[in-house]
């Protein structure tokens, strides 16, 4: 396969790093000083850079490269389409990222920068699109029933303690087989109770390619409604349907229908490859890209999850690893041209 520019960032601020997305899918860094009674001295600040180089030295830290942001749909006994995957390969698959040492965060995480992970260790995004029940139904005690995505995810970060139990979850109104307001809420409440990060994918799933503006429009802000509504809790980055782009990609990012404004972080495509860093010059919040799950078998034995996997192993060099302090972005020197520019204060070149 061929090769992609690679990077990664970590995120440096003196103390609490926040990044907010702006118009134009550009980001901007509030850094804010951490608490303290006396700030520290040059020779204090250059003990703890040179310790903070050894570190990223040490792990081969790489925040400027390449990110998988996994796209899955239904998890069942028997799969009827392509998309589908079982409890049996969806486990096998975590299991292979806890094992390779990939740590989960949120697509909000991602689109906003705030990847904060252990040093040496890959973030991944775990993306699910259409709500559907496979994904999660609670049982009468309000837990995860069995083999629904939840709860497996769950049952392997317990095994794998540093592997977060979070992912995305991408809603349309048919929202995890359940009816009525009161159903809705109690479920997109325990998502958000237990760290998971809820996404727009549009009320009714239309194909946005070819559609006016107003019709882009109604439909996004639609589903952003259907989710404020229950929870109160705005949707940070959209999942488009079916991946396909708006004529004018930027209606996808910004915009408002009936009142109902949105403003994302980051839009996201279907599949196909890695992501770029949120650090990088290649990272476009318009169209940040998504990997179908699936094993290596057609089309996939070298565009899914699993071949993609592989050729990432393949290449560590040009994958995120983190240098373990969300306050830096840290890279080889040699990468520095790939960084964004906004971020240039908080790199951590070695």
């Amino acid at each position: 396969m061929g090769r992609f520019r690679a990077g990664h960032v970590g995120v440096l601020s003196l103390g609490v790093v926040a990044l907010a997305a702006c118009g134009q899918g550009e980001s901007k860094v509030v850094a804010q000083p951490a608490a303290s009674h006396k700030q520290a001295g040059p020779a204090s600040a250059q003990e703890a850079r040179k310790a903070a180089l050894a570190t990223a030295a040490k792990v081969k830290a790489n925040e400027l490269g390449q990110i998988p942001v996994i796209m899955y749909h239904r998890v069942v006994a028997k799969p009827s389409v392509t998309d589908d995957r079982t409890p049996q390969q969806f486990r096998a698959e975590l299991e292979r990222l806890a094992k390779d040492g990939y740590v989960p965060i949120t697509a909000k995480e991602f689109a906003t920068g705030k990847i904060s992970i252990p040093a040496g260790r890959h973030p991944v995004v775990l993306t699910f699109d259409d709500s559907s029940p496979s994904q999660l139904t609670l049982d009468g005690a309000g837990k995860p029933k069995p083999d629904t995505a939840v709860a497996i995810l769950q049952d392997v970060a317990r095994q794998h303690p540093g592997f977060r139990p979070v992912a995305t979850f991408y809603v349309i109104k048919d929202m995890f087989g359940t009816f009525g307001p009161e159903a809705q809420a109690q479920t997109l409440g325990w998502l958000r109770d237990n760290g998971f990060d809820i996404g727009n994918h549009t009320r009714d799933h239309l194909n946005l390619r070819g559609r006016s503006k107003q019709q882009v429009t109604d439909q996004i802000a639609a589903g952003h409604k259907l989710v404020t509504s229950l929870i109160k809790d705005a949707p940070v980055t959209l999942a488009l349907p079916y991946g396909n782009q708006p004529s004018t990609k930027d209606w996808a990012m910004h915009g408002d229908a009936a009142g109902v404004k949105y403003d994302y972080a980051g839009v996201f495509l279907a599949g196909y490859t890695p992501a770029a860093s949120p650090f990088s010059k290649d990272f476009d919040p318009l169209g940040i890209p998504r990997i179908r799950a699936m094993d290596k078998v057609g089309d996939c034995a070298r565009f899914c999850s699993t071949a993609w996997l592989d050729w990432l192993n393949a290449h560590p060099e040009d994958r995120y690893t983190s240098d373990g302090d969300i306050k830096t972005v840290a890279f080889p020197k040699f990468k520095a041209p790939y960084v964004a520019q906004r971020f240039n204060r908080y790199t951590l070149p070695y």
